[in-house]
C-alpha cells in the first residue's frame, strides 16, 4: 500500500549498483522507511538499453525488482541507456520524487582520488544540499554462517609479477584496495579479499599472500537467505 506523504514527511532513494552489497543497500534503506513509515524509491543507472545488458546484471536487477516487491516500495526505478553522470540522474530522480533521504554505497576509491576528482557524493551535496546523504560502507563481514572467516581488516594489492600480493600498510605500488576476510584456523594469509574494480565489487580467492588471478568468487550461491 502506497504511503501519502505529509508535507513534512521523508521519502528515501536508494542507489544500487551491481554487486553484492546493492542487496545490503536495499534492506538498509527498507529498515530506514520502515522506522519512519514513509515512500522508498529504488534507483539503478546503466548506460546501455536492458536488453544489451549481460546475465550478470539482468540477474541483480531482477533480484532488486523482487526485493522492492517484497518490501513493497513504492518503486523500483531503471534508467537504462541513460550515459549522462550518475550524479544528474540521481538529482532528477530525487527532485522529482521529492526524495528527502538518499542511500548510497561507499566504494573503495581511495581519499586521495576523492580529493582530487572529487566524487558523486560531493556533486550530490551542491546539486541537492537539503537532502541528506546516507553513505554505506563495503560490509566488513562476508555472509558466513559456518564461522569460516575471521572479522575483515583494510588490506591492499600489490603486483607480483603475474600475481598480486596482499599487504596491510599502504604504498604507492598499491593498485587495489579492500577488505582481506582471513580463514579461521589458519597461520597464513589464506583467505577472501574483497574489492572494487571498474565500478564492480569482486571476491576473489587469497592463497599464503598471493592472489593468482582476479576471478570473481560467488561465495553465496542464493541471494534468498536473509529474506524476511
Amino acid at each position: 500500500m502506497k504511503k501519502l506523504k505529509g508535507r513534512m514527511d521523508e521519502s528515501i532513494l536508494v542507489c544500487v549498483y551491481y554487486g553484492p552489497n546493492g542487496e545490503k543497500l536495499i534492506r538498509r534503506g527498507c529498515q530506514i522507511a520502515s522506522m519512519l513509515d514513509c515512500p522508498l524509491y529504488i534507483l539503478t543507472i546503466d548506460p546501455k538499453p536492458f536488453d544489451e545488458m549481460d546475465a550478470e546484471k539482468s540477474h541483480y536487477i531482477t533480484r532488486w525488482k523482487q526485493l522492492a516487491e517484497h518490501f513493497s516500495a513504492d518503486a523500483f526505478i531503471l534508467k537504462d541507456n541513460d550515459k549522462r553522470p550518475v550524479s544528474k540522474v540521481i538529482t532528477e530522480v530525487a527532485r522529482e520524487k521529492g526524495i528527502t533521504q538518499i542511500i548510497l554505497g561507499q566504494t573503495a576509491q581511495s581519499r586521495w582520488e576523492q580529493i582530487a576528482k572529487g566524487s558523486i557524493i560531493n556533486t550530490l551535496l551542491r546539486e541537492i544540499p537539503f537532502v541528506d546523504l546516507h553513505i554505506i560502507s563495503v560490509s566488513r563481514y562476508l555472509k558466513d554462517q559456518e564461522g569460516q572467516f575471521e572479522k575483515g581488516v583494510r588490506a591492499y594489492l600489490v603486483k607480483d609479477g603475474s600475481s598480486y600480493r596482499v599487504t596491510f600498510k599502504h604504498t604507492k605500488d598499491a593498485e587495489y584496495e579492500g577488505i582481506f576476510f582471513k580463514d579461521q584456523g589458519t597461520d597464513f594469509n589464506n583467505g577472501v579479499f574483497k574489492f572494487m574494480k571498474d565500478q564492480k565489487t569482486l571476491q576473489v580467492i587469497v592463497t599464503e599472500d598471493i592472489i593468482s588471478d582476479l576471478t570473481n568468487v560467488d561465495l553465496d550461491d542464493s541471494l534468498n537467505d536473509e529474506d524476511e
